[in-house]
């Protein structure tokens, strides 16, 4: 089988996403966002996941000009065998899941984070990230926003990574809007918006509004397709699945790792003290728990 054969599908699937019904565009959707899982399961399985039914994923299929479901899942069955992809399960997940039935739940989900943390990591393309921090480095100001569970993510990043670079911000501020702390970013600011599937209202909204104004953006997300309504200047994807009903956060945060490694080494002598200075405040304002000598 060609090689190449699922990575056509891929682009043809994103270049005519638009185009398609509601229900062929969400199982499209899932193809392009979680290409392994789609390699790997059964037709029930993919419609679960997918949101979509049986019936739905064979009329995308014959759309593209496949006899069947099973012909359109091959290219990236070849795919995962020819490439090794997915990782071998530890013994100690094993050994987890052969305990009880709860010790399976926990092998699950343990085997499901060491997977995603791989998949999101191996997605990230050095030039590409190495466009992102300087991006970063050269903006006037950072802004970083997140909704909800993201907002933790967004929060870290920014708690973090001020420390490296003093001009990020996270937003929005006093239980604002995100746009409400935008109205003064200009063309030399950067947004950096971190949403996930079912993406937040206010984060797109705000992603359109920093746009308008010029600031370029850099959006973590679970799919390189999220809204036609704003160009995107630079996208970082990360996993999310999960063995339970909601997101998993590992792979995201393993990106947001990365990224504040980078602007460390990156921001070199200058952020180095800026990192010792904050460790000195602290100390010396005893902000650390410390457990008293007896007298």
């Amino acid at each position: 089988m060609d090689p190449r054969a699922k990575n056509r599908l891929i682009s043809n699937l994103k270049s005519n996403i638009t185009n398609l019904p509601r229900g062929l565009r969400l199982a499209a959707k899932y193809i392009i966002d979680y290409p392994a899982e789609f390699g790997l399961d059964p037709i029930r399985t993919t419609a679960d996941k997918a949101g979509v039914s049986t019936n739905t994923l064979v009329r995308l299929a014959n759309r593209q000009g496949f006899d069947s479901f099973e012909d359109m899942r091959a290219p990236f069955r070849h795919a995962l065998v020819s490439t090794k992809a997915g990782i071998e399960t530890p013994d100690w997940v094993d050994t987890l899941a052969a305990h009880s039935d709860l010790g399976k739940v926990q092998a699950d989900a343990a085997h499901n984070t060491l997977a995603i943390v791989e998949r999101s990591l191996e997605r990230q393309i050095p030039e590409q990230i190495q466009r992102v921090i300087q991006m970063l480095l050269s903006a006037g100001r950072v802004f970083v926003t997140g909704a909800r569970a993201s907002y933790g993510m967004a929060y870290y990043l920014q708690y973090v990574g001020k420390m490296a670079l003093p001009s990020m911000e996270l937003i929005p501020r006093m239980m604002n809007s995100a746009i409400d702390d935008l109205h003064t970013a200009t063309e030399g600011d950067v947004l950096i918006a971190i949403t996930f599937t079912p993406y937040s209202r206010e984060t797109i909204e705000a992603c359109q509004f920093a746009k308008q104004r010029g600031v370029r953006l850099v959006l973590i997300s679970d799919s390189e397709i999220v809204s036609p309504d704003f160009a995107i200047d630079e996208l970082l994807v990360a996993s999310i699945q999960s063995s339970h009903h909601f997101a998993c956060y590992a792979g995201v945060t393993a990106l947001v790792e990365t990224i504040v490694a980078l602007l460390v080494d990156q921001g070199g002598a200058e952020a180095r003290a800026r990192i010792n200075a904050y460790e000195t405040v602290r100390s010396e304002t005893q902000m650390y728990w410390a457990t008293q000598k007896k007298r």
